[in-house]
């Protein structure tokens, strides 16, 4: 995800055990932050001031806001990694389309449980480095959302990048019920569902046909 962005916009990590005890508490705070006051009232000043530290030491590790704001959502997308991850027996017995639900449920929990992350992934970019953190972060949910649907069943590999896109329509679904109710009500969520199935039908049905298709052999020439 830190590919391609800005240095500044990327947490420096620290190696000492004091240190990554600051880290932490840091990140803590932005996050109680975020929930209070949004990204309008966010700011690593208010952070120092909330905690008692001078703001070069919060800028020691996070030369920006922004760099704050990435680290968090790195840590939320492990997040996601490991709610769906600790269902993949479930997902793999699946057929795709209710894998695809399945996911989407599991999401929509995760969003509505999680204010800071939804805020996060769901906000919408505020400037170029976060823009460029979002679109890798809907990437990272692409290349997820392919290694829990495409066990047992083929895969078309691009381009076009099909699951990246899915997971772009589904969280175009999310985050168009943020924006008019605050969270992922049951409406968005079975719009998502239908959505993002009715994308992904035809490339793996031509796949399948394509899979389930008898090679022709060539005719052996008479002598």
């Amino acid at each position: 995800m830190d590919d391609a962005l800005d240095p500044l916009a990327i947490a420096k990590q620290p190696t000492q055990q004091r240190a990554k005890d600051r880290f932490e508490r840091i990140l803590q705070e932005a996050e109680k932050l975020l929930i209070e006051a949004g990204l309008s009232g966010f700011s690593i000043p208010a952070i120092a001031e909330r905690l008692g530290y001078t703001r070069g030491s919060v800028y020691a590790y996070f030369p920006t806001p922004y760099a704050i704001l990435n680290e968090l959502v790195k840590r939320y997308l492990v997040e996601l990694e490991t709610v769906f991850y600790s269902r993949a027996e479930e997902l793999r017995a699946l057929g795709w389309r209710e894998g695809i639900a399945r996911v989407v449920e599991h999401a929509v929990k995760f969003h509505n449980a999680n204010p800071a992350a939804r805020l996060l992934i769901l906000g919408g970019a505020v400037t170029d480095d976060s823009y460029r953190a979002q679109e890798r972060t809907n990437k990272h949910l692409g290349d997820l959302g392919r290694r829990v649907w495409s066990s047992g069943r083929a895969l078309p590999k691009g381009p076009p990048d099909v699951t990246t896109l899915c997971a772009d329509i589904g969280t175009a679904v999310f985050r168009r019920s943020f924006f008019e109710h605050g969270e992922i009500t049951p409406a968005y969520r079975d719009a998502a569902i239908t959505a993002m199935i009715g994308f992904l039908a035809p490339y793996l049905d031509t796949q399948a046909r394509k899979t389930a298709a008898p090679t022709k052999k060539t005719p052996k020439k008479s002598k």
